[in-house]
């Protein structure tokens, strides 16, 4: 239900479902990892309940949005950051593409 407390399906952090500048929460501020339960943002109604991991990063209108995928059907879904979310995290998360760049960068003249 929309503004439920919960506990975080990684870590276990007790998440509080509506924090200031939200409308409802995914996801948890600390980790950043969620649970496949929408299938339109806030509905509840996805029956597959797994684990989804934060791989990505993007900018959405102007504002930063995670980007989750299921670990159970592979279903990817963009969640908005909340004002309250790890920046550490966030700024992590965002860095991987260029730790991993797919060329070699030292040849760059």
């Amino acid at each position: 239900m929309k503004g439920e407390r919960f506990r975080c399906v990684r870590c276990g952090w007790l998440v509080d479902g509506d924090p200031w500048g939200t409308q409802h929460r995914n996801h948890c501020p600390q980790c950043l990892w969620s649970r496949h339960v929408d299938e339109r943002t806030g509905d509840r109604r996805s029956s597959c309940g797994s684990k989804m991991e934060p791989v990505a990063v993007w900018v959405r209108r102007d504002e930063w949005a995670l980007i989750h995928r299921c670990l159970g059907c592979g279903t990817l879904r963009a969640n908005r950051i909340a004002g309250d979310d790890s920046v550490p995290a966030l700024l992590a998360l965002a860095a991987r593409p260029l730790a991993n760049p797919p060329f070699p960068i030292d040849r760059f003249d």
